[in-house]
C-alpha cells in the first residue's frame, strides 16, 4: 500500500515538475535557451533528462517540510521496481519535524530583523491546480522566488515636514487672501486667480462684491460708493414698491409672491416672513427697472447665494444659517444685506439677460450647444438618451435657467459661484461646460436606466445631496478641460 502511495507521489511530483514553470531548475526556452533542433541526437536528450532529474533531486533535498517525501527510498524503488513496505511515520515524528521547521523560520526571520506588516505581504497565488497536487512541495510564503520583501514606510520627522496637510493648505490660502485685501488697490486679476479654487468663508463676501464690480478696487473709495449705492436702492424701493398692487405691475408681483415660498423649501430660514418680504422687494425692483425681460421664474433662485453669503458677514461662523432667526439682526444690517444682494444680482443678470428675454433665446442656444458637446464627449450617453426619446430641453432648460441651483445644495452652489466669479464670463459661458461635466458625471447611472420615465426621473433628481466642496472642485476641473478643448474650436460644436 505504501509503495503505491510512493509511486503516486512520484508521478504527481513528475507532473508538477513539468507543469509548474516557477520552480527552479526548469529550462525555459527563449533568448537564453534556444529551442532544441529536431536533428539533436539521443545523447543530448539523455543529458537533459539527467540534468532535470539532478536539479529536481537537489531541489527536493533542500526543501525541508513536515510532508517531505523520502526521495532516496522512492528513487531506489523506481530503479529496482521492487515493492517494499513503506516505513510507518508516526504522528509524533511529524509534529517534531513541523516544530523544527517553524523554529528555523522564526530564527531566520529574527536574524534578518525585518518587520513585515500583514498588509504589506505579497501572498503567492497558485497559477494552476497542478501546483497544489502534492502538498509536500508547496512553496512557503518566505521562500517564494518571485516575492520581494516589502518593508513598511516609516515617516521620520524629516519626511513629515515635507508633507502638506489640508489645514496647511487652508492656512496658505487664507494668508494669500489677506495679502490681497491688505493692498490699498486690490489686484483683481490676482484675486480671480486665487478665488478660482474656492474662497475662504471670511473673505467670500468682500471678494464677491469686488469680482461683481459692485465694490471699488481702491480702498479709499469703498465707503462712499457703498453708501451711495445702498441709498440708491432704497430710493428705488420708496419710488416703486408701492406700485406692486397697480394693474400694470400686478401680474409681475403675483408671480413673485407665488415663487418665493417655493424657494429652498427645506431651509427654514427661507420660510421666515422677513426673508420672503426681502426677496419680494429685490425681485420686484429689478423687474421694474428691466422691462425688456421683466421677472421670469428662476431669477428668484439667483438671489439666494448672495443673500446667504452677505448674511454670513453679520453672524458667527458656528451659527447655522439654515436655522438662523433673521429677525434677531438689527434693522441696519438687514438693509445692508438687501441692498448688496440687489446690486450683485443685477450685475449677474446683466451678463445673462438674454436668458430671460422673450422666448429666452440664450437658454435655447445653450441647450443646443450642450447637446452637441455631449455628442462629442460621451457618444454612448447621447445615443442612449436619443434612443429613449429624451430631449435635452426637458432637463437642461432648468439647468440653464436656474444655474443648477435646483440640482445642487446651497453650500455647493456657493462654492461653484466662487469659480464663476473668478472665471471670465463664468455665468454666461463657463456654466455650459459645468453642465456638460455634470451630466457626464452621472453617465453610468443614466445608462443603467432603460426607459423614458426612469431616465427623466433621474435627470430631474440627481443624487447630489451629499456633495461637498471637493466634488465641486473636481467638477470645475473637468469643466475647465472641456473649455480648453472646445471653447477655442467652435467648429467642433457646429
Amino acid at each position: 500500500m505504501f509503495g503505491k502511495i510512493a509511486n503516486n507521489s512520484a508521478d504527481a511530483s513528475s507532473k508538477l515538475w513539468k507543469a509548474d514553470h516557477s520552480l527552479p531548475g526548469r529550462p525555459i526556452f527563449g533568448a537564453q535557451h534556444p529551442p532544441l533542433s529536431s536533428k539533436s541526437n539521443k545523447s543530448v536528450f539523455a543529458l537533459l533528462i539527467y540534468r532535470k532529474q539532478q536539479a529536481f533531486t537537489e531541489y527536493m533535498n533542500n526543501t525541508v517540510d513536515a510532508w517531505a517525501i523520502d526521495d532516496d527510498l522512492e528513487s531506489e524503488n523506481e530503479e529496482n521496481d521492487i515493492d517494499k513496505e513503506e516505513p510507518f511515520i508516526s504522528k509524533q515524528a511529524v509534529q517534531e519535524v513541523a516544530k523544527r521547521v517553524i523554529h528555523e523560520h522564526k530564527t531566520r526571520n529574527e536574524s534578518e530583523k525585518v518587520t513585515l506588516e500583514a498588509s504589506s505581504v505579497r501572498r503567492p497565488v497558485a497559477s494552476s491546480s497542478s501546483s497544489t497536487a502534492c502538498p509536500g512541495i508547496g512553496i512557503r510564503l518566505g521562500q517564494h522566488p518571485s516575492s520581494k520583501t516589502m518593508v513598511p514606510v516609516r515617516f521620520t520627522n524629516q519626511v513629515r515636514s515635507t508633507i502638506t496637510t489640508i489645514p496647511d493648505i487652508d492656512s496658505q490660502k487664507e494668508n494669500k487672501f489677506k495679502q490681497i485685501f491688505e493692498q490699498s488697490h486690490v489686484d483683481l486679476n490676482e484675486l480671480r486667480k486665487t478665488s478660482w479654487n474656492g474662497i475662504p468663508k471670511q473673505f467670500r463676501a468682500e471678494a464677491w462684491k469686488l469680482l461683481c464690480g459692485y465694490l471699488p478696487a481702491k480702498v479709499d473709495r469703498r465707503d462712499d460708493t457703498l453708501k451711495r449705492k445702498r441709498d440708491e436702492y432704497w430710493s428705488y424701493v420708496s419710488q416703486y414698491y408701492h406700485t406692486r398692487s397697480e394693474s400694470v405691475h400686478q401680474d409681475t408681483f403675483r408671480q413673485i409672491h407665488i415663487d418665493i415660498p417655493r424657494m429652498n423649501p427645506l431651509m427654514p430660514i427661507f420660510q421666515q416672513l422677513v426673508v420672503q418680504e426681502l426677496f419680494e422687494r429685490i425681485l420686484f425692483i429689478w423687474a421694474i427697472r428691466h422691462p425688456a425681460s421683466g421677472y421670469v421664474q428662476g431669477i428668484n433662485d439667483l438671489v439666494t447665494p448672495f443673500f446667504v453669503v452677505f448674511l454670513s458677514e453679520f453672524i458667527d461662523n458656528d451659527v447655522e444659517i439654515e436655522n438662523f432667526d433673521i429677525g434677531s439682526l438689527p434693522e441696519e444690517h438687514l438693509r445692508i444685506i438687501e441692498a448688496d444682494s440687489y446690486w450683485c444680482t443685477s450685475s449677474l443678470l446683466d451678463g445673462i439677460q438674454d436668458n430671460y428675454t422673450f422666448a429666452q433665446p440664450g437658454i435655447q442656444y445653450k441647450v443646443r450647444t450642450l447637446e452637441e458637446l455631449i455628442k462629442r464627449i460621451d457618444d454612448p450617453l447621447y445615443r442612449h438618451l436619443k434612443t429613449q426619446h429624451i430631449e435635452f430641453l426637458q432637463f437642461a432648460f432648468r439647468w440653464m435657467n436656474n444655474l443648477l441651483m435646483r440640482e445642487l445644495p446651497v453650500r455647493c452652489t456657493i462654492r461653484l459661484w466662487d469659480t464663476y466669479h473668478a472665471e471670465q464670463d463664468g455665468f454666461s459661458h463657463f456654466h455650459l461646460y459645468i453642465c456638460a461635466a455634470f451630466l457626464v458625471r452621472f453617465s453610468k447611472d443614466l445608462l443603467r436606466e432603460k426607459d423614458f420615465q426612469g431616465l427623466l426621473l433621474l435627470l430631474q433628481n440627481l443624487p447630489t445631496h451629499s456633495w461637498t466642496s471637493d466634488d465641486i472642485s473636481i467638477l470645475t476641473a473637468e469643466a475647465y478641460q472641456l473649455k480648453v478643448m472646445f471653447a477655442n474650436a467652435p467648429r467642433h460644436l457646429s
